[in-house]
């Protein structure tokens, strides 16, 4: 079992930055990470992953202004956020799940990120 809490969220303005930290409840070593947010009316939608191995993969809205990393020895997951825009506010969800293959079976509670002027 893989406990997942996210913290960092808030209100940003337009242009801003913010960033998102996901501790794990133990190792994240061999754990694939990933962040996902959802807007209400919309489906949940993948913002990054990272492998257990460190490739990172990004949605086409969020390439260049997001990026995500790890950090093994704290367990934790992080997601910088640059050049925030309007349409970036949702609750962001961390994930994690231990093989590749399988979908994403480890949620946080999620943080809620406002865009805002």
């Amino acid at each position: 079992q893989v406990q997942l809490v996210e913290s960092g969220g808030g209100l940003a303005q337009p242009g801003g930055s913010l960033r998102l930290s996901c501790a794990a409840s133990g190792s994240i070593f061999s754990i694939h990470l990933g962040w996902f947010r959802r807007t209400p009316g919309k489906q949940r939608e993948l913002v990054a992953t990272i492998t257990s191995g460190g490739t990172r993969n990004y949605a086409d809205s969020v390439k260049g202004r997001f990026t995500i990393s790890r950090d093994n020895a704290k367990n934790t997951v992080y997601l910088q956020m640059n050049s925030l825009e309007l349409e970036d506010t949702a609750v962001y969800y961390c994930a994690a799940k231990r093989s590749f293959w399988e979908d994403y079976n480890y949620w946080g509670q999620g943080t809620q990120v406002t865009v805002s002027s």
